[in-house]
């Protein structure tokens, strides 16, 4: 059976880790399982995990009251999803739903915080590797917004 570092080891998020770092990270991690349909988070839920999807997919949406939510993205198998564990006040900013049945990594956002305090070299990384993924997320939901919105028809 496979540990959560030899998991992590296998997601390209954490490439270039070393061993002793992917060790360090594993002690935050726990396996998770969510259903389809299922809620995973909601705006103003606290933040204190993020996830690695190992199956399936998820709904990334702004809810509207007076409208059906507006899915600005959905994640899947080798995405990670969550980012607001790592920005104050660490709170959920949209609404994340289960497609499908979601196998995943959560990691605690606390304590990977505590760790990068630690080890700011591990740390650097882990920004390093985040930085690209909120740049890639917001160039995805600019070219979303524009096919939604920008034809101007």
């Amino acid at each position: 059976m496979k540990t959560i570092a030899d998991i992590l080891r296998e997601h390209s998020f954490f490439d270039g880790l070393s061993p002793e770092d992917l060790t360090f990270v594993a002690g935050c991690g726990k396996n998770v399982h969510f259903l389809e349909g299922e809620v995973i988070a909601s705006p103003g839920d606290p933040a204190n995990e993020f996830y690695l999807i190992r199956e399936g997919h998820v709904a990334i949406s702004l809810n509207n009251p007076s409208r059906k939510p507006f899915i600005l993205q959905t994640l899947g198998v080798n995405e990670i999803l969550g980012l607001s564990w790592l920005i104050p006040p660490y709170q959920w900013t949209v609404s994340v739903r289960a497609q499908c049945s979601i196998r995943a990594i959560a990691i605690d956002g606390a304590c990977l915080r505590q760790k990068c305090e630690k080890d700011p070299c591990l740390g650097f990384k882990l920004m390093k590797h985040l930085v690209q993924v909120m740049a890639m997320r917001e160039d995805a939901i600019w070219l979303h917004l524009f096919d939604v919105y920008g034809n101007g028809k």
